[in-house]
C-alpha cells in the first residue's frame, strides 16, 4: 500500500512514522545516512517538499543531523529516544483502548499470551 492510499493521517506524519519505524527496526543505526529527500520521495511516491517537512521535524527534535553537502544522518541516541517515546505513547494512548476491548470481549491476558507461544 502506498502513502497515497492511506487517508487517516497527513502524508508527512506517515512519512515520519515510516522513517521512525526504520530506525526502530535497526535499518538505520546511529550515524547512518538516511536516503536523500528526492530518493525517499520517489520510493514513497510523495512530494519532495513533504519529505523535507518530515525530515525537518526529525532534525528539530535532534533525531537527525545534517552534514552540509553530504546528507542527513541518524543522530546518536536516536533509536533509544524514539523507542522510549513510542513506548510511552503506546502505554498512554493505545494500551487503555486495547485493554478495554479485551475486557469487552472477555479475553484474558494470560490466555492471549499462551496462544502466542503455541
Amino acid at each position: 500500500m502506498t502513502l497515497r492510499t492511506q487517508h487517516d493521517k497527513p502524508v508527512y506524519v506517515r512519512l515520519r512514522e515510516t522513517i521512525a519505524d526504520a530506525i526502530l527496526a535497526g535499518k538505520y543505526g546511529d550515524g547512518d545516512p538516511l536516503p536523500s529527500v528526492r530518493a525517499f520521495a520517489a520510493e514513497q511516491q510523495a512530494n519532495p517538499l513533504t519529505v523535507a517537512k518530515a525530515y525537518q521535524g526529525f532534525q528539530d527534535e535532534g533525531l537527525v543531523v545534517v552534514k552540509r553537502g553530504v546528507g542527513m544522518f541518524v543522530a546518536a541516541g536516536a533509536r533509544a529516544r524514539l523507542s522510549e517515546s513510542e513506548r510511552s505513547r503506546f502505554l498512554k494512548e493505545e494500551w487503555p483502548e486495547i485493554r478495554a476491548r479485551m475486557k469487552r470481549l472477555g479475553i484474558d491476558a494470560v490466555e492471549l499470551l499462551e496462544r502466542e507461544t503455541a
